[in-house]
């Protein structure tokens, strides 16, 4: 808890450094971050996300915050199919409600609504969150994958409730999977405090 406290710390700095906003150090790859945490910390996660969104609004960044499960909630009602979708999940279970929502919520449609609807290559960056929530409707390395071809040279992180190897995910600490992503890790597990 106080390695993640202390994690949590540095989040702003991260963000706030002009290297990661220009992508200086990242070898012209894609800068696309993950923020890893053991999912039983999700509130205190998501409370301070809270205040690192007002300090970056103050500093007048152009950025969204998006958490993922609202923006499924939000392409399910646009197409009329979210109270169906919640009685389909009564009916059948959540495994079958997944096979059945696979289509109208594939990856790649997430990624071109997130495009259409918030203009990510207008942004400095982009704020992840709620895949938790999502979960297994949205699998990170998937949605990773197809948020590529939609981001532009916009850095993006991911508030990951689970742990990023630096090679794969693994879904809330508890799920094995072979799920090859390369992203960079926002604050290393064993970063010291940054002294200025």
């Amino acid at each position: 808890m106080k390695n993640l406290q202390n994690r949590l710390n540095q989040v702003f700095e991260r963000i706030n450094d002009e290297k990661f906003l220009t992508g200086d150090t990242l070898g012209n790859e894609i800068g696309f971050w993950v923020f890893d945490y053991p999912a039983k910390h999700e509130l205190l996660v998501r409370n301070h996300l809270k205040d690192v969104n007002d300090k970056l609004t103050k500093r007048g960044y152009r950025f969204e915050h998006l958490n993922i499960f609202e923006i499924l909630i939000e392409m399910l009602e646009s197409r009329d199919l979210f109270a169906r979708a919640c009685a389909r999940e009564k009916q059948v279970g959540a495994d079958k409600l997944r096979k059945t929502l696979a289509g109208p919520l594939s990856q790649d449609k997430v990624a071109q609504y997130i495009a259409d609807q918030f203009k990510p290559t207008e942004l400095d960056f982009v704020l992840l969150s709620g895949l938790g929530s999502a979960w297994p409707l949205v699998r990170g390395h998937e949605l990773l994958s197809a948020l590529q071809d939609v981001m532009g040279r916009t850095p993006l992180v991911l508030f990951y409730p689970g742990e990023y190897s630096g090679i794969d995910l693994h879904p809330f600490g508890m799920i094995e999977s072979k799920n090859y992503y390369r992203a960079f890790k926002l604050v290393p597990d064993d970063v010291k405090r940054i002294k200025n």
